[in-house]
């Protein structure tokens, strides 16, 4: 386990290993486990090519995250992904931007499309409203107003 930080971040790695994706895509396939994520954190060859091999080995099994966006998402899903899970690329600044939710519902269907709403405080307000995080949660979206006021 190691750990980085920098001026108002700190990431803490909890779990690393050898192993290659494609051993726990086996192990998902083996027990009939679907939507698994894969997430790439960084589009490296080598991430590319340990997710394309996660895909290769539980095809239609697992879902794929990271730097999504309209130009491979649908290259993800014909890679074998059953799902592509999109943030970043569709909230800006913390704001949805609905042209690119909506150019990417286009694209692979909203059927396959999950919008990721990893959701937190902001840290100096602890008993505030519930924020999107996203950009390693950086970034606080004001979704929630949208949320509380359907």
């Amino acid at each position: 386990s190691s750990s980085s930080s920098s001026s108002n971040t700190s990431t803490l790695e909890n779990f690393s290993t050898d192993r290659p994706a494609s051993d726990f895509a086996s192990m998902y396939l083996r027990d009939n486990l679907r939507g698994g994520h894969v997430i790439l954190l960084g589009q490296s060859p080598e991430n590319t090519k340990a997710a394309q091999s996660a895909l290769q080995t539980y095809p239609q099994g697992l879902q794929v995250g990271g730097g999504i966006n309209d130009t491979n998402a649908l290259s993800w899903l014909q890679q074998g992904a059953s799902h592509v899970i999109v943030t970043s690329y569709v909230f800006q600044k913390g704001l949805i931007n609905y042209e690119r939710l909506k150019q990417l519902v286009d694209i692979v269907g909203k059927q396959r499309l999950v919008l990721d709403l990893s959701c937190r405080r902001q840290p100096d307000d602890p008993e505030g409203p519930y924020y999107v995080g996203q950009y390693l949660i950086q970034w606080y979206s004001i979704l929630y107003s949208i949320l509380y006021s359907i």
